[in-house]
């Protein structure tokens, strides 16, 4: 997880989704004073006006009055749960309903209405560094999956020349490491790639086969 908390908001961009002719003025005021401009997307039947793709996630902050239904539709990613942008709730009527359709656009702060100034920096920094922390966690995961995943291209391409040239498990991993960084591709690349071409060649067989590593560990091809 990122240890750098933001602490200071000059520059950013807050996007109020409020109800029909209401504009919090403290919010608006104490944003101006963090040196964050304030935009009001226009409600059209019930939805508001939002341009997703030019949301900037280091820029703009959305905030969402949680008494309107179904005002704002952006997509949430299915395995972060994050929304594009930090998303804060506007809290009028505290009923479980409208809290849970603020948590499913994927707020990560609340502020009560009306809008007290002095609570305005506190919620925005524990929205937008949360927004930031959960970020940088999804990422760190992915990248464990994706090097887990290119661990098993070497494990296979090891097994693969163990199989076909007779070479044990030290030497096959070192040719597969010096081919590599010869190719200039990181090892888990390369593997993957030695592993398409040989799966392509015409005298590869397409049977799954099996060989014992060091341990007694069996892995298939």
């Amino acid at each position: 997880m990122t240890s750098r908390l933001l602490q200071n908001f000059k520059g950013g961009r807050a996007l109020v989704v409020i109800g029909r002719g209401g504009k919090e003025g403290s919010l608006e005021s104490t944003l101006a004073k963090l040196g964050v401009t304030t935009d009001y997307p226009e409600i059209v039947d019930g939805r508001a006006h939002i341009d997703v793709g030019n949301l900037q996630s280091e820029r703009d902050i959305l905030f969402v009055d949680g008494d309107l239904e179904g005002a704002v539709a952006i997509e949430v990613n299915p395995i972060s749960r994050l929304p594009p942008v930090p998303v804060i709730g506007l809290v009028g009527v505290e009923a479980p309903s409208r809290l849970k359709a603020l948590v499913n656009l994927g707020a990560t702060s609340f502020l009560r209405k009306p809008v007290h100034g002095g609570a305005v920096y506190t919620s925005l920094f524990m929205g937008v560094n949360q927004f930031m922390l959960r970020s940088d966690m999804h990422a760190r995961l992915q990248d464990l999956e994706e090097r887990r995943r290119s661990r098993r291209a070497v494990i296979r391409a090891v097994i693969f020349l163990m199989q076909q040239d007779g070479l044990d498990e030290e030497s096959a991993y070192s040719q597969l490491r010096r081919e590599s960084m010869r190719a200039r591709q990181n090892l888990e690349l390369y593997c993957e790639e030695f592993l398409s071409r040989r799966a392509s060649a015409p005298d590869i067989p397409g049977r799954a086969t099996s060989i014992t590593l060091r341990g007694g560990n069996k892995q298939a091809m």
